[in-house]
């Protein structure tokens, strides 16, 4: 593990993970964790966004033509 990695930073300061409370740690866990899933909503969001888009181009190709 590098010493980066051993470091988080918060507001801009540079804390080593040893110094901080095993609450805090739980806490950077959960953060981590949330981001993860927000990263994994986003594309699934990107996903649906883009299939819409299909089904809109498909039914426009399929509705009756104006006379």
């Amino acid at each position: 593990m590098t010493d980066e990695a051993r470091t988080v930073t918060i507001d801009d300061v540079e804390y080593p993970l040893e110094a901080l409370s095993e609450t805090a740690r739980a806490q950077l866990n959960n953060l981590t964790a949330v981001d993860e899933e927000i990263a994994r909503l986003n594309a699934q969001l990107a996903i649906a966004h883009t299939a819409r888009a299909a089904y809109a181009s498909v039914l426009k190709s399929e509705l009756p033509k104006e006379s």
